[in-house]
């Protein structure tokens, strides 16, 4: 038992269901180095440095849009679109991370480096602020304002660069290194990194709520200096925690990216298309599976039999003497074919995230312009809620109803359904996906009552802003607490399913491919709103998005959005009924199946065997 358990420390699994392969696979070697597992030890560590990462990034990226457009003299239009695509290449960047950290630095050298660079990043966010030069001269009151130059812009975008860099490391790697802390092959490990999940999740929204509160007061109202210099701190901070803990890490070393095991099944089956699947019995197949493979081994699926190709073996194939292929970009074993199928199956799911998260960047982006024109003081009170504060409200949701759903929900639910969560991880998004579209809705009626106040019962008029409405920015709320629900069914049922539907040496490219569904959103809503500016600007209806939110049509961008989200809701769902999990009897009823009509077509064949 010790020697599978050497063996599979670089295993990052997190499926109770595969302790069985691990203890019937024998073929771990008494060579292998010794791990010694500090588990929650080093937990304050990382923990400490996912809080202050999480403070400093969010208490910068929260407010930015309000920067761009009272510091930097943006408009609305273009503010939004410069955090959209920033937060889209962002997310895309992390498949770059997760790639550098598989196949050459490991997770704990991306880690340092990256933070490293998202400290420097903040710290040139903080001088635009903080420095006179680096920013255009305030805007007075006068309905023209001097945009920033070029340099200006520069400098900014030097700062943007960085803290992609430092995300594009961070967000893939975080979660998976301190899951490799615990050792996954005993029942305290596999508790250990269950409960690493949940503490990520909540002190992520710990953060998210101390940034859209605290930090964005300091911000909007102190200064923002000041405001952006503690970010800059918290991240230093988060940096020395990170390297104090150096020592004890359990630093899984680089086994290769898997991105180069998938470009090789998807060109040997090209190469292989000419030949026929029926000519082959299934057991005939090159099935070789590396003894210290990571993987667990996966069962055969009927489904995307092309790729089956990629396992036929040739007379021009040749076999080493440890029985796997000599040339892998000629012939690959039906592993690394499932293993393809495996991220081919998530795809479609992954398709309908990035058309949910449209819903959760109009909360991030388009909401605070909303917010800045209502009324944002609380009862008779002179404070104000900053814009930005406002997306509190949805992570309150999400903390409330997390640890309700937890201890509550689920246990009813296992009552009638008889699975271990409850309702399965598609269910789950599917709810996710259906409070988004109530989310939608709801915003769309809430904006036409603020816009019929604010033309009507103005409080005052903003400058280039327009009229802000009487009406109350409570009523905001509903809409949050709607989209709170979503994410809380949809993000973490996501990032589990990701986490275990993917083989165990694509965890990191599980982790950029949640993000990546973010980067998608991003840049969708980006397009989105570019082409609903400028189509509707030429209508005789009106633009629907102008500079003064009061002369255009909000609420009908956001029926939009809803009516974009059923189609999704229907579109996921035949994904979802289409979709088998990894690993499951299904699957292995599908093996029994396709055996058998292997067999059948055995009879009139002069060779069936390799």
């Amino acid at each position: 038992m010790n020697t599978i358990g050497e063996r599979m420390t670089k295993r990052e699994s997190f499926d109770d269901d595969q302790e069985s392969l691990l203890k019937s696979d024998n073929s771990g070697t008494d060579d292998d180095p010794k791990i010694n597992y500090r588990g929650w030890k080093v937990m304050p560590f990382i923990i400490g440095n996912e809080i202050f990462e999480k403070l400093g990034a969010i208490g910068t990226l929260s407010n930015l849009l309000v920067y761009l457009t009272t510091v930097f003299n943006l408009e609305n239009i273009t503010a939004t679109n410069i955090i959209n695509i920033f937060n889209g290449s962002t997310n895309f960047a992390t498949l770059i991370g997760a790639f550098l950290s598989d196949a050459f630095f490991g997770r704990y050298k991306i880690l340092a480096f990256c933070t490293m660079a998202s400290f420097v990043g903040l710290f040139a966010i903080q001088l635009t602020a903080a420095v006179d030069k680096l920013h255009p001269p305030q805007c007075e009151e006068s309905p023209t304002c001097e945009g920033p130059t070029e340099g200006q812009m520069t400098f900014l975008k030097t700062g943007l660069g960085l803290l992609m860099i430092g995300a594009a490391g961070i967000r893939p790697c975080n979660l998976a290194f301190g899951a490799d802390q615990f050792n996954p092959n005993t029942d305290s490990g596999k508790k250990g990194i269950t409960s690493f999940f949940n503490w990520y999740f909540f002190t992520f929204t710990v953060a998210q709520m101390i940034s859209l509160t605290i930090i964005v007061h300091i911000q909007s109202n102190v200064s923002w200096a000041v405001g952006l210099g503690i970010p800059a701190a918290l991240m230093f901070v988060s940096s020395i925690i990170f390297f104090m803990g150096s020592k004890m890490y359990v630093k899984v070393k680089p086994s290769g990216s898997p991105i180069t095991s998938i470009v090789q099944v998807i060109v040997v089956a090209a190469k292989k298309r000419r030949l026929k699947l029926p000519e082959y019995l299934y057991p005939s197949l090159f099935n070789y599976v590396a003894p210290k493979s990571m993987n667990s081994k996966l069962p055969y699926t009927y489904q995307f039999r092309f790729l089956d190709k990629a396992a036929i073996v040739t007379p021009q194939d040749q076999i080493n003497p440890n029985g796997s292929a000599t040339d892998p970009w000629n012939l690959c074993s039906m592993q690394q074919v499932e293993e393809v199928k495996c991220l081919l199956r998530v795809l479609p799911i992954w398709v309908s995230g990035i058309i949910y998260f449209v819903v959760i960047v109009q909360q991030h982006t388009i909401l605070v312009f909303q917010a800045l024109l209502s009324d944002r003081r609380i009862g008779q009170s002179e404070f104000l809620i900053p814009g930005a504060s406002y997306y509190v409200f949805l992570m309150i949701t999400v903390a409330i109803w997390l640890p309700i759903y937890d201890r509550k929900a689920v246990p009813l639910l296992q009552r009638f359904t008889r699975k271990e969560g409850g309702i399965t991880l598609l269910q789950r998004m599917g709810f996710g996906i259906f409070f988004a579209i109530l989310s939608m809705v709801v915003s769309a009626r809430v904006e036409q009552h603020r816009r019929t106040l604010a033309l009507t019962n103005p409080l005052g008029v903003t400058m280039r802003k327009g009229a802000i409405s009487s009406m109350s920015g409570m009523w905001l709320i509903p809409q949050l607490i709607l989209a709170g629900l979503a994410e809380s069914f949809m993000t973490v049922a996501q990032v589990e399913f990701y986490y275990k539907q993917f083989p165990e040496n694509m965890r990191s490219i599980a982790g950029s491919l949640y993000y990546c569904g973010h980067a998608g959103s991003s840049y969708l809503s980006s397009v989105l709103i570019s082409i609903i500016h400028q189509v509707t600007a030429k209508s005789e209806t009106g633009n629907w998005l102008p500079e003064d939110l009061n002369k255009g049509r909000l609420d009908k961008f956001y029926f939009l959005i809803a009516a974009l989200e059923i189609i999704n809701l229907g579109y996921f769902v035949l994904c979802a009924r289409w979709f088998r999990y990894k690993g499951t009897s299904s699957s292995s009823v599908e093996l029994e199946k396709v055996t058998r009509q292997s067999e059948k077509s055995a009879n009139g064949l002069n060779d069936s065997s390799l």
